[in-house]
């Protein structure tokens, strides 16, 4: 094993191809792609300035180690990858990539950030940027703090625990999420989506939850979310709280306390096919609100 410690590199490709190798309190300067092509890596205690640091490796550990703003694309086509108690400031971070494991990482920001990547596992992380996720397969999150729209759009395979989704558009055009014990605010959550589960979440979501093939809700609040359901089919919602509107389901069952505003037009779906469980509905309609505003 080969041993690199208190040093400061500069120059494109410095280290290109270097393997079985540690590498601690080191800083790579100005430079691009210092460690291209590397294999069975431990690195701690560094810094990377510069663009495009782990290309087309294999088997690398990082810990403690600061990937800074002009770090970005950093780590594409990389195999077999995990990082702990790590800042992440640049974008662009993870393309490509397979078999991700990362602890307490902050990535300050995350755009167009883990793009068509699978086996991703996210753990006690701060996450802030746009487009998280996107295209992405076979992922597992706990404890992760989401702030940023559009996240996992196009992802599939999704488990989610304990977590927290300040997001607009989040889980669009999306097949098989699980999300538990977690709390997502965001308009037009879920759109376009098939097999998505949410339980025991808190969710807030104006237009939220529509156009998705089979839609399970358990032991959910939905405060302050509006038209809701529009087009869903294959619904199980069971929800704790009082449901602004709900509008138009095309099948399935819905129990909640009550519900604000009840549309079932006629001309769009067959009301007989969604049961309603309601103490209460306070206003029935039946035929949609031409006057709605779209969404922009």
């Amino acid at each position: 094993m080969n041993n690199i410690r208190d040093h400061y590199f500069e120059g494109e490709r410095i280290l290109f191809g270097l393997s079985n190798s540690e590498i601690e309190n080191v800083t790579f300067g100005h430079g691009e792609s210092p460690l291209k092509e590397a294999k069975g890596i431990k690195l701690k205690n560094s810094v990377f300035k510069w663009k495009y640091p782990l290309w087309y490796d294999n088997d690398i550990r990082v810990e403690n180690t600061v990937f800074e703003t002009m770090a970005r694309s950093g780590i594409w086509y990389t195999k077999n990858i995990s990082i702990y108690n790590s800042a992440m400031q640049a974008p662009k971070l993870f393309r490509r990539s397979e078999k991700i494991v990362l602890d307490r990482v902050h990535f300050a920001n995350a755009e167009e950030t883990m793009w068509t990547c699978r086996k991703i596992k996210v753990t006690n992380s701060q996450i802030n940027g746009d487009y998280f996720g996107k295209d992405s397969s076979d992922i597992y999150l706990d404890n992760v703090s989401v702030v940023g729209n559009y996240v996992f759009d196009g992802a599939k395979n999704i488990e989610v625990h304990n977590s927290t989704f300040i997001s607009k558009d989040a889980f669009w055009n999306c097949e098989n999420v699980t999300v538990y014990d977690s709390t997502i605010d965001g308009e037009y959550l879920a759109w376009n989506s098939k097999n998505v589960k949410f339980i025991n979440c808190k969710i807030q979501s104006s237009q939220g939850l529509n156009y998705i093939d089979n839609l399970v809700l358990t032991n959910v609040s939905l405060t302050h979310t509006d038209l809701a359901f529009e087009y869903v089919s294959n619904l199980d919602a069971d929800i704790v709280t009082k449901i602004d509107s709900v509008k138009n389901p095309i099948s399935g069952k819905i129990a909640a306390p009550c519900i604000g505003k009840l549309i079932m037009d006629p001309a769009k779906i067959n009301p007989a096919k969604t049961k309603i469980n309601c103490a209460k509905i306070e206003v029935k309609v039946a035929r949609s609100d031409q006057n709605q505003k779209p969404k922009e």
